[in-house]
């Protein structure tokens, strides 16, 4: 009998998207019964004020499998956040993680044993909800990709902080990075 999947927790990131409809997504993977079952329960059952972890759902009454559960980063204020947070986004989160059960990357058959946990930024200022759901779906199995294949390797980021550190929010001058 082959060892289960993710018999220890597998972890990924992922930023897909430009500006105010990006989506960056990180993600632990684990088994029930394990760490990761007991980190699931406990952010589920002890929300903190504007920040209420929740069931991600395909449809109503039809959760995503491996049960997900989505952490949103930011807390969603005025109504089309809130529309991107409990709406876009967790319909992208949902079709991101059953496209990697759908593609192979999470094992089906042992979906039921499985819990992601996924901490979801959704930008105060995203516009459009349509392509805050493309670049979630795609962050969503792209971070779900990285844990599943341990990337990036050591190697790639030793390679990345040479040339530099950089994110959507701040890249160092050459000239800060000399210093």
């Amino acid at each position: 009998m082959p060892s289960p999947f993710a018999p220890t927790a597998r972890i990924g990131e992922s930023f897909a998207g430009e500006g105010a409809n990006a989506a960056h997504t990180n993600v632990v993977i684990g088994r029930k019964g394990g760490p990761v079952e007991t980190a699931w329960a406990t952010a589920l059952a002890t929300p903190s004020a504007g920040h209420v972890p929740f069931v991600t759902i395909v449809r109503p009454s039809v959760p995503v499998k491996p049960l997900t559960l989505f952490v949103p980063k930011a807390a969603a204020e005025g109504e089309l956040h809130q529309r991107a947070t409990w709406g876009s986004a967790q319909a992208g989160l949902a079709r991101g993680v059953a496209d990697a059960v759908q593609g192979g990357l999470l094992p089906a058959e042992e979906a039921d044993d499985l819990l992601i946990i996924a901490a979801i930024w959704v930008n105060p200022a995203v516009d459009d909800l349509d392509v805050s759901f493309r670049n979630q779906r795609a962050a969503a199995y792209e971070a779900v990709r990285a844990a599943v294949t341990g990337t990036p390797t050591v190697a790639n980021v030793l390679a990345a902080a040479e040339e530099g550190p950089a994110n959507p929010f701040y890249a160092p001058t050459s000239e800060v990075l000399t210093r």
